[in-house]
């Protein structure tokens, strides 16, 4: 048997000793920040992210004398609302990364070696989950805060709005929270279809089809359906207040999507026990 067969069995040996799950979460961000595909496109997300809300802010701000009083009176009611520009720029290109976190593996096959090191494969599933939902975090609150700031700036007197207003600071790292569910709710979907088109299609489907056709349904009913979906209940963590018409408070909202969250991840975890590689 030669040298190099010997080093190829042994690297297929599962990992033992003090390694555990801090070797597998080291393991999960290796191969995150060592894609350069990844780090270029969480750079690229923040940078258009930002220059995208400053030229919104901007625009908005140098035609205020013309606005109508009652965008105005919108604008004061929640000031935080501009941050809607980096979330709707955000959201897509977000999950399209956390889906690829679990199906480029099925997609090159490297998904057996995986299950091979770590025969018990929910801490494999676990170890993805964490480090993504962090990094996804730090990028997305960075945004947020970035933008916000930057916006101010711009806004000047115009909107009495701060930081140190608690709803305000909430609402801006609501950005932040609400954008790492949002991956690690992809990434979930990622794992139950295990193909990445397929896989972004049900996501975009679920968090910007599926909410806007569920307003279409009459009445009360309608109101309920759509209140209580993934996006329209997450997002409510980015409103610095309720509105008159929301059924459930900023907390309640983003706690529902944390729900759907869990639930899919339950249902990925069930399903990447039982199927074969």
């Amino acid at each position: 048997m030669s040298a190099t067969t010997l080093r190829s069995d042994a690297e297929l040996v599962p990992a033992t000793g003090h390694s555990g799950f801090g070797g597998l979460l080291r393991s999960e961000w290796t191969k995150i920040r060592s894609v350069r595909s990844t780090a270029w496109s969480l750079a690229a997300l923040v940078i258009v992210g930002v220059g995208l809300n400053t030229l919104i802010v901007g625009l908005t701000m140098a035609n205020w004398s013309t606005t109508s009083q009652s965008a105005k009176l919108s604008y004061a009611a929640d000031p935080t609302g501009f941050l809607g520009a980096v979330l709707s720029f955000a959201q897509v290109p977000l999950c399209v990364l956390a889906v690829l976190v679990i199906t480029s593996e099925y997609t090159s096959g490297t998904i057996a070696s995986s299950v091979l090191a770590v025969p018990r494969r929910t801490p494999m599933l676990a170890a993805k989950a964490v480090v993504f939902t962090v990094v996804s975090f730090v990028v997305a609150e960075f945004l947020a805060f970035v933008s916000f700031l930057i916006a101010q700036g711009i806004i000047g007197h115009r909107l009495p709005e701060s930081l140190r207003d608690p709803a305000n600071f909430r609402a801006v790292a609501g950005v932040g929270l609400y954008l790492a569910v949002l991956g690690l709710f992809s990434l979930a979907i990622g794992a139950i279809i295990r193909h990445t088109a397929a896989a972004v299609t049900v996501v975009i489907g679920i968090m910007l089809v599926l909410s806007g056709l569920s307003e279409l349904l009459p009445g009360t009913v309608g109101k309920h359906v759509s209140a209580y979906l993934p996006a329209n209940a997450g997002v409510l963590i980015t409103h610095a207040h309720q509105e008159a018409g929301d059924l459930l408070s900023p907390w309640q909202g983003f706690g529902v999507f944390c729900l759907w969250t869990v639930l899919l991840l339950t249902v990925a975890v069930v399903l990447l026990r039982r199927r074969d590689v």
